[in-house]
């Protein structure tokens, strides 16, 4: 079993991502267009590089994005909006294509980015080897209710939309269990670090409505070692060579204890991924490796 050779790597870049759940228990998924430059025709969770003339946080990018990929707006106001559907559609439209910054935007809306809804959920690094590297930092949110006075709240009757193409072609719902069994049959393609995460979520998030206790659950994965935990996937070859596998941190093949497992055993077509198999066999709440680290935004 050897580690793969890489060539000589990029510098990641920083960016956002962010795991919104609606109330039936539902993840949002978008499918980026097939001509893009990364991750095409993969659906992913909405996400994107931070940018920091308008980005104040790794926060404030994540809701950008997802306000600019899927029209979701996750935002707060102290008086009741008086947004219009028209004016909604027109702003995002601005904001995704520069005519504006989803500051102004806010501020003239009398709105503030919701960033204290969204959860710390995993770090991950590109593999040296790739050419276009990102070093995403996954968050995690659950939809308020009506009652709560989030701007995104009142319009989760909204199904999500593409942008126009620009980057997505496709925007919608999907139970975790539903977007697993949708890649296995092929009718979806995923990348290890968003079947990871569905994996991770699929036996919290079950059944049509989410409990506070699953709520729960999932904050308390976001303030554990694992909310923090930094995945930086190195190639092995196992199993005498037959396998490919991508191993994380803590894995008895990356310094840890014997017999623990932490890797994606994946088959490939080409670029993409035909098959995805999670082997962790260790306690999240108690067991996660966590690499300190503070982004230089």
């Amino acid at each position: 079993m050897t580690d793969s050779k890489s060539t000589k790597p990029t510098e990641p870049r920083l960016s956002a991502s962010l795991i919104l759940v609606n109330s039936h228990n539902e993840i949002l998924l978008v499918q980026r267009n097939p001509q893009a430059r990364t991750f095409a025709g993969q659906h992913v969770f909405p996400g994107g590089n931070f940018d920091a003339k308008q980005d104040t946080s790794l926060e404030w990018t994540a809701i950008r994005e997802t306000f600019e990929e899927a029209g979701l707006l996750l935002a707060l106001s102290d008086t009741p909006s008086t947004l219009l559907d028209v004016d909604f559609t027109q702003a995002r439209e601005a904001v995704h294509g520069g005519q504006t910054t989803f500051s102004t935007f806010l501020t003239n809306n009398n709105l503030r980015a919701d960033v204290d809804a969204l959860m710390p959920f995993t770090i991950w690094v590109t593999p040296p080897t790739s050419v276009s590297r990102f070093r995403t930092q996954f968050f995690v949110a659950f939809l308020r209710d009506s009652a709560s006075g989030g701007m995104y709240s009142s319009r989760e009757e909204h199904l999500p939309t593409p942008d126009g193409g620009q980057e997505v072609i496709r925007t919608r719902f999907l139970h975790p269990e539903t977007a697993i069994e949708e890649f296995r049959t092929g009718k979806i393609g995923l990348f290890p670090p968003q079947y990871y995460i569905l994996e991770t979520l699929r036996p919290i998030l079950t059944g049509s409505s989410n409990t506070e206790s699953q709520r729960n659950a999932v904050q308390m994965l976001s303030r554990a070692a694992f909310g923090r935990i930094v995945i930086n996937p190195k190639l092995f070859r196992i199993n005498d060579g037959v396998d490919e596998a991508f191993v994380y941190e803590g894995d008895e093949l990356r310094g840890g204890p014997k017999g623990r497992l932490h890797r994606m055993v994946v088959e490939r077509k080409g670029a993409l991924f035909s098959k995805m198999d999670l082997w962790r066999n260790f306690d999240l709440v108690t067991q996660c490796p966590v690499e300190v680290y503070t982004p230089k935004l």
